[in-house]
């Protein structure tokens, strides 16, 4: 009834509308594909676990490194208190006459973001990668102090 009163019963509209509505289906799974950024984004988080720990004056992340070499880490604190842990994790050289019977052990990029909590004092992190095993140490901010009450002294009129 509205395609009446707007003048839309013409046939050219019909078929045009149709088209749009059913898009060929590779063509919607690309409007709807995640991107390759995202795709490897994910894939770096889901292979990166990481423990986070409480401490009375600190949070604790750790994070397992073998074989990264500290230059190769980068930590950061972007917008919102979002701390990220990105990096990379390389095949050695391949010797002469030496070839690969197996390659489990994982290699490309990873990456890790954790929101930091309002206490978090992002002035004073610390990173140290011992061992293979990266510790970042967020110290807390210390609690606000009580406000004390405001005295009004009542004049006399």
């Amino acid at each position: 009834m509205e395609a009446r009163l707007f003048g839309l019963e013409n046939p050219l509209f019909s078929s045009l509308q149709h088209h749009l509505v059913d898009l060929p289906d590779e063509l919607e799974k690309t409007f709807n594909a995640p991107t390759k950024t995202y795709v490897r984004d994910a894939r770096a988080m889901a292979f990166t676990p990481a423990d986070v720990k409480e401490l009375p004056s600190a949070y604790e992340f750790v994070l397992d490194m073998p074989g990264v070499k500290s230059g190769e880490i980068k930590v950061q604190v972007e917008e919102d208190n979002l701390l990220v842990i990105t990096g990379e994790r390389r095949r050695d050289e391949e010797k002469e006459g030496g070839k690969y019977l197996r390659m489990e052990r994982r290699i490309g990029k990873f990456m890790r973001k954790f929101s930091l909590p309002d206490n978090a004092n992002i002035e004073t992190i610390s990173a140290v990668c011992r061992d293979g095993v990266l510790t970042v140490t967020v110290e807390k901010l210390p609690p606000p102090e009580p406000k004390k009450p405001k005295t009004i002294q009542v004049k006399v009129v």
